[in-house]
């Protein structure tokens, strides 16, 4: 459906007013999100330290961030169906007490299983923040601003990377593990505050209609409609093949490769990591206005982020001798920060594949794909290192694996959302037509 067409541009009948009081309540929501990512990604910056404190090698390292991300993952539909049936209050307000106690906990674990628990638990509340925080801009603001506030929830979330890149580095090196650790714990505690007092799922007199719940045959319905619509496959691959590659440089072995591969001091390697979040927060501005206002551009910019991706890190890592120059790890890095944003885009082709009371469901679906993408690339890399001896060019290699299955299914499936959209772009002009003056 082309943003351009008047069609796009009509407020629907019961669409959200949008206004400085949704900007306040959205917020509220998306700093839990912003507080999620801080704990999310601390351990990007704290990878090193972490061999250290619990005596494990590589594989048992990225086992850290590959069961976040496997409970992050696996608990995308059932968050999604949730958001659909108790809105996103409620599901904030659980996943808020879950990821700070996941936070507390890493930080006075004294062994590597409690350690590992705590981290499941982060992941576990981890997931429920950015679905509600979608769910909370489809029902505060109009369907036509749905690609630019998707965006800047992006935009946020990275926004906290840069937090985990620049503050919980220097508290780690400076205070210690457990007090950076249990300092940020706080954070969670604050933004619980905050969401329990201003926080609202919907403006008056836009209150969403039941939804009839007959128990499992109801989780089946959503699943089974969410599923059979290709603008939801289509999302969960575009997802998928784009987000990966700056996910699993930021959340885990960025800063290893770059100290031990490339022999850039930390301090060094903290600047490209803080990059590759400033390159994120631009692109995604930018990327945000230009679906809002092409929403032909959307493919166009998934496909080229993920084969600029590629490009850059092929050439990387065949690069001549030991080590890379400094300004390819500075176009890489720059390349890998428009990762985020293009992961955004697969929302803009579940959303208006799915009426309003599957967008959680959609959504989830949709948000599975990145993060199984990076689980399997974390695991990936962390069995390559030891079985190479660190080898970093062999064990990177991984990522052009699963660009290559990614993009097969987006091509596979971009023929048949293409023909959906027609369809109800054609239907919707039709009820314009005929909606009472």
């Amino acid at each position: 459906m082309s943003r351009s067409s008047s069609s796009a541009t009509i407020t629907l009948p019961g669409d959200p007013p949008g206004g400085r009081r949704a900007m306040a309540v959205w917020a509220v929501g998306v700093s839990v999100y912003f507080v999620a990512v801080i704990f999310r990604t601390s351990l990007g910056v704290a990878g090193l330290d972490a061999a250290d404190r619990f005596h494990v090698n590589a594989s048992a390292l990225s086992t850290f961030s590959i069961l976040q991300l496997l409970v992050y993952a696996g608990m995308q539909i059932p968050v999604g169906l949730l958001v659909d049936r108790l809105g996103t209050k409620k599901v904030l307000t659980i996943g808020v007490v879950l990821f700070t106690a996941g936070q507390l906990g890493f930080a006075f674990s004294p062994s590597y299983g409690t350690a590992l628990a705590s981290r499941a638990l982060l992941g576990c509340g981890d997931a429920m923040t950015f679905i509600s925080v979608l769910r909370l801009g489809t029902r505060w603001f109009p369907a036509r601003r749905g690609p630019l506030v998707a965006q800047l929830a992006g935009l946020v979330g990275m926004a906290g990377n840069l937090v985990s890149t620049l503050v919980i580095a220097r508290l780690l090196h400076g205070v210690g593990w457990t007090a950076a650790f249990a300092g940020s714990a706080l954070a969670g505690v604050v933004v619980l505050v905050l969401m329990l007092l201003f926080l609202r799922d919907h403006p008056e007199g836009h209150e969403p209609e039941p939804v009839p719940h007959q128990g499992a045959s109801y989780v089946r319905r959503q699943i089974a409609a969410s599923w059979r619509e290709p603008g939801t496959r289509l999302g969960l691959w575009v997802h998928f093949t784009t987000q990966f590659p700056a996910m699993v440089f930021l959340l885990l072995w960025g800063l290893p490769f770059l100290v031990q591969a490339q022999g850039l001091s930390r301090a060094t390697a903290g600047e490209l990591l803080t990059l590759v979040v400033l390159s994120n927060m631009l692109v995604g501005l930018v990327y945000g206005q230009v679906v809002a206002r092409h929403h032909a551009a959307r493919l166009p910019l998934a496909l080229g982020t993920v084969g600029a991706t590629a490009l850059m890190w092929a050439v990387t890592l065949a690069w001549p001798g030991e080590r890379a120059p400094m300004w390819l790890l500075v176009v890489l890095c720059t390349v890998l920060g428009a990762c985020g944003p293009a992961s955004m885009i697969g929302f803009d082709f579940a959303r208006p594949a799915n009426p309003p009371e599957r967008q959680g469901t959609a959504s989830g679906i949709t948000n599975m794909g990145g993060f199984v993408a990076s689980m399997t690339t974390l695991f990936l890399i962390g069995v390559l290192l030891d079985a190479t001896g660190d080898d970093y060019t062999v064990a990177f290699s991984a990522v052009f694996v699963l660009q290559a299955l990614g993009v097969s299914q987006i091509l596979r499936l971009r023929g048949r959302v293409a023909r959906r959209e027609r369809e109800r772009l054609v239907a919707s002009r039709v009820e314009t037509v005929h909606v009472p003056a």
